[in-house]
């Protein structure tokens, strides 16, 4: 979401006005973005359509590639890239992936009456699993089990990667 923490955009001003370099991770990487507004509305629409249990899937747009979107922000701050200011690749960060998928490829999606909010038709026997591996993961949260919690998070999630904590062991590799 473009202007929120942990969006790119503010990180770029910041560091425009530190004189540079802007730093990405990867020249090919892209991301989807949309303003605070569009996001708020899209969620609340969603919200408000649904009936309990849904996956709701918001058409973002056309991806963007960061790199150009850092040597348009350079632009429009005054400066040339890569001359007045630089742009460094710093490398792909645990677990960061080039592009986001918004479906997996057994999904497919079923429109509603917004056009750009689509409900994600999933298997059932991934629903039932998904929901088993939760029912596991509540009940390692109820006894308090940190390491159990974590450990689940990542059969869950297995994209996730601890950065820097003493959960690096559970990394699925």
């Amino acid at each position: 979401v473009l202007g929120s923490n942990g969006s790119v955009v503010p990180l770029f001003k910041k560091q425009i006005t530190a004189g540079g370099p802007l730093t990405i991770t990867h020249p090919d990487i892209i991301r989807y973005f949309m303003t605070i507004p569009e996001a708020c509305q899209l969620v609340l629409e969603a919200a408000a359509m649904g009936n309990g249990g849904e996956i709701f899937i918001f058409d973002m747009g056309k991806a963007v590639k960061i790199i150009d979107l850092a040597t348009k922000i350079i632009k429009l701050a005054g400066y040339v890239p890569y001359k007045e200011i630089d742009i460094k690749i710093i490398g792909l960060r645990p677990g960061e992936k080039l592009y986001e998928e918004l479906l997996n490829d057994k999904s497919t999606t079923l429109p509603t009456y917004h056009e750009k909010i689509m409900i994600a038709k999933v298997e059932a026997s991934q629903y039932n699993k998904l929901s088993e591996e939760i029912s596991i993961l509540i009940d390692y949260a109820k006894r308090y089990d940190t390491h159990k919690i974590v450990s689940q998070m990542k059969v869950i999630v297995p994209e996730f990667k601890s950065m820097n904590s003493k959960y690096e062991a559970l990394d699925i590799k």
